[in-house]
């Protein structure tokens, strides 16, 4: 159980700096996002960003497993 945490840690750090980087490239700030702000209110759906997202590890996956 313990190798089990320690890999789901570190693959969420990892993931963590992927998104830190993306942020730079205007991950998560793409067109197809809906931000609802308001006084004290603010929603964010990255619609388009999960999109993308999906694309590239369905791609990564569909060649690894090639």
């Amino acid at each position: 159980m313990g190798k089990v945490l320690i890999f789901i840690g570190l693959a969420l750090v990892v993931l963590g700096l992927i998104w830190l980087v993306g942020e730079r490239f205007g991950l998560g700030r793409l067109p197809g996002d809906i931000v609802v702000e308001r006084e004290g209110f603010r929603l964010y759906i990255p619609l388009m960003t999960s999109l993308l997202v999906s694309i590239v590890l369905s791609l990564l996956l569909w060649l690894f497993t090639r």
